[in-house]
């Protein structure tokens, strides 16, 4: 180690390091050296500071979840060719759109275009939904549509990290890790936020960083885009050289250097991460392997979530991935179907493929997670980072749209079987109860106990939040 530990100081006998063992990151030696700065933005637990950064805190007022599956579907499907039909958009076809463009747009587009795909209506609820998505339109009386979403950046960088940490423009923590530093982990032997095969563009790894929160609080990738989600895994926790025993050892001696750097230095989040990484890399080892591995899941659930059939295969591991993880107590869990939606030109080609690869996934994680009855606790959302033009670019292809987009959530206390919000007659701007991503920053907060106001943050003088100073829940969709 650098700074102060004196190398030529005696090593501790193996009687000594027995009895320092216990402690490890969560220990009352640690904490006492957590730096002023570090405890006063510390969330509070039973009137103290957390001493494990990701134990269990209690909420700011009951809670309607307690964990979030977030579905994301990377490049921005159409609203208009999936769940918000528009009957003047079919009669109109081929006719100049009858009001103003918005004027950011990413380039030119042309005349209105219809959606190849046919609406039904499903459900007791009679919810309209395409062609794209048999599976998922059998499940409309479980999930609360909004159909006015928008968002502030027409680009794919931007808006990716607007939806993901609540701005275009700066580097902030994600929406997972605000949720993991307010409420902690259920399971203490894994991370609070697991993402799984997320991308590598468009701000990348700033899309589930935790930037200023502690480096505990950051998403932990398994996989990336390019890697099939057989292959990915949470890296780097088993050990099959050395010891369980032996591994205590070394990292409780590890620590107490480390200690004595954080005694000498003050606060230094990233010293801090590293003890707490090395700690939950230790305890990962006697949990993750098991629950990475699906051969123990019965043949009807594989094939349930598709994992039979090559197309459907990919996505199907990573919902049945995050319902394994949830259902073991991971706070938030994010799947991402990976930069596969932004269909410029080949529209019906795409869109169509797109949609063949999620929809029967989605469908089994909503039904597997209701008959397990975890869906009453569990938020699940769906979405990208903007929507689709009515208006044609090229002949078979549609320019992004943040004026408006449909985002979907199930379970964890929304009204099932709604439909909140309406754009105008051909989907081009939303118009009824807007719905903007602080608003559903805030609304998700909401729904896990936390007020989106009072989750904050102190770096560089300022006290941060996930919505910034922006944001209103969204109270007509709670149950």
């Amino acid at each position: 180690m650098n700074g102060h530990w004196n190398p030529r100081r005696r090593p501790l006998s193996r009687r000594e390091m027995l009895r320092q063992a216990g402690a490890g990151f969560g220990g009352l030696a640690l904490a006492a050296l957590l730096g002023d700065e570090a405890r006063a933005a510390a969330p509070v637990v039973d009137g103290g500071a957390a001493l494990n950064p990701l134990a269990e805190k209690p909420p700011h007022f009951a809670p309607r979840a307690k964990r979030v599956i977030y579905l994301f579907m990377h490049g921005g499907p159409s609203q208009v060719d999936t769940f918000d039909y528009k009957p003047l958009l079919q009669r109109d076809h081929g006719k100049p759109l009858p009001f103003e463009r918005p004027k950011v747009v990413s380039s030119e587009t042309f005349n209105l275009l219809k959606s190849p795909w046919d609406f039904k209506q499903y459900g007791q609820s009679g919810m309209w939904v395409s062609e794209l998505f048999p599976e998922v339109a059998k499940m409309v009386d479980d999930i609360c549509f909004i159909k006015s979403m928008h968002g502030s950046n027409s680009r794919h960088g931007g808006a990716l990290l607007e939806m993901h940490t609540g701005s275009d423009t700066f580097v902030r923590p994600s929406m997972g890790s605000w949720i993991t530093y307010g409420l902690g982990t259920e399971n203490q032997n894994m991370p609070g936020f697991l993402t799984i095969s997320p991308t590598q563009s468009h701000g990348g790894a700033n899309n589930y960083a935790s930037a200023f929160l502690p480096a505990p609080y950051a998403g932990t990738a398994m996989g990336s885009v390019g890697i099939p989600a057989k292959d990915a895994a949470i890296p780097f926790i088993a050990n099959s050289e050395t010891p369980r025993d032996i591994q205590r050892l070394e990292i409780d001696y590890l620590q107490e250097m480390n200690r004595e750097q954080l005694a000498h230095t003050g606060p230094d989040h990233d010293l801090e991460g590293r003890i707490e990484s090395f700690e939950l890399a230790f305890r990962m080892q006697a949990e993750a392997p098991e629950l990475q591995d699906i051969s123990g899941e019965s043949e009807a659930t594989l094939k349930m979530y598709g994992i039979d059939d090559p197309i459907t295969e990919d996505f199907g591991r990573q919902c049945l991935m995050a319902r394994r993880f949830s259902e073991r107590g991971v706070r938030f869990v994010q799947c991402s179907h990976t930069y596969k939606w932004d269909q410029h030109a080949r529209l019906f080609r795409d869109h169509t493929q797109n949609a063949h690869e999620v929809d029967k996934p989605i469908a089994a994680l909503l039904r597997d997670l209701k008959s397990r009855g975890l869906l009453e606790d569990t938020l699940v959302v769906w979405g990208g980072e903007f929507g689709r033009t009515p208006t044609a670019q090229g002949s078979d292809g549609r320019d992004h749209n943040p004026e408006a987009f449909t985002y979907w959530l199930a379970g964890g206390g929304v009204k099932p079987g709604l439909q909140y919000g309406a754009t105008d007659d051909y989907g081009y701007y939303s118009v009824e109860n807007k719905v903007h991503f602080h608003d559903l920053h805030a609304t998700i907060l909401y729904l896990l106990g936390l007020d989106h106001k009072r989750l904050t943050y102190r770096y560089a003088g300022r006290d941060f939040r996930l919505t910034d100073v922006h944001g209103n829940v969204v109270k007509d969709i709670l149950a």
